[in-house]
């Protein structure tokens, strides 16, 4: 399954494109496509079978947690995968909480923890890793430096302070 994760929004209307999983014949489509058109804010919706995504026009206050909801409660998935960020140059409880707040708000962010003792991020995005430069931008903006941790991880002997001792 080829799953795209880029996911659009403007504040006036955004424009979601949510990799759906479990879907296997057109009433599945038309299931999901009820589920998330009666979220209120929702203003146009649009599944394909073929791709396995849904389009969703909303309004502003209509957020990822809902559209999952929406899609969940209809029986279906949002394909999901969880990113692992190291964090450079937190100092206390008031960096993490900052990251965070900046990695949530990237949209296609279902969650984000930030651990201050390890200086890693886990994410977890709607669809596939390919939206990391825009979490990597968001923690940027935030004022830290981000960077990928491999998929097998990352030794203690890459890390930064390891160096240092």
């Amino acid at each position: 399954m080829n799953i795209s994760s880029t996911l659009k929004t403007s504040p006036a209307a955004p424009d979601w494109q949510l990799p759906i999983e479990g879907m296997s014949c057109a009433s599945c489509v038309a299931r999901v496509e009820r589920s998330l058109a009666n979220v209120p804010g929702v203003q146009d919706v649009s599944v394909n079978f073929a791709t396995e995504q849904a389009s969703v026009k909303a309004r502003s206050e209509v957020g990822m947690d809902t559209l999952k909801a929406a899609v969940t409660k209809a029986g279906y998935r949002v394909a999901e995968q969880t990113v692992r960020l190291r964090i450079v140059g937190m100092t206390c409880a008031s960096c993490v909480s900052r990251v965070e707040k900046a990695l949530r708000q990237v949209p296609g962010v279902l969650s984000a923890s930030v651990n201050l003792a390890t200086e890693t991020a886990e994410v977890s995005v709607a669809g596939s890793t390919a939206m990391l430069p825009s979490l990597i931008a968001a923690v940027a903006k935030a004022g830290y430096e981000a960077r990928e941790i491999p998929a097998a991880g990352e030794s203690l002997v890459n890390k930064p302070a390891a160096a240092w001792w």
